[in-house]
């Protein structure tokens, strides 16, 4: 199983930026993906999620409304569009995969098997 998060970089605040989540070696279309991230000093977070099965999404709270996860099956490849983003955005991002779980996602980490290794995401205020 391999996850490879891309696209992060550092951006000015109130720019955007697009990750992207390279999976293979697992059936992709029976995992569903989420996106974490973990700042300097503090634990890993849930961002967003998307399911395998209906493609429904989740979003935490703090990043609904400026945040998208999408899905290109055919490449095997998850993204999350960041836009507006904030000093408080920088982190590390991080993708995950878990078996699906029915219908819906949930953003918590402890739920994922497998993970990526990070992309570095700066946003200077």
């Amino acid at each position: 199983v391999q996850l490879q998060a891309s696209g992060g970089g550092l951006v000015q605040a109130g720019g955007s930026l697009r990750l992207s989540c390279a999976a293979s070696g697992f059936a992709f279309d029976d995992y569903d993906i989420g996106w974490f991230r973990q700042a300097p000093g503090k634990e890993r977070e849930g961002v967003s999620c998307i399911s395998s099965i209906d493609n429904s999404t989740s979003y935490v709270p703090s990043v609904k409304g400026r945040f998208t996860i999408s899905s290109d099956h055919a490449k095997n490849t998850i993204f999350l569009e960041m836009k507006t983003l904030k000093p408080e955005d920088t982190a590390v991002y991080y993708c995950a995969a878990m078996y699906y779980s029915g219908t819906g996602c949930l953003p918590h980490p402890l739920l994922y098997d497998y993970w990526g290794q990070g992309t570095l995401v700066t946003v200077s205020s």
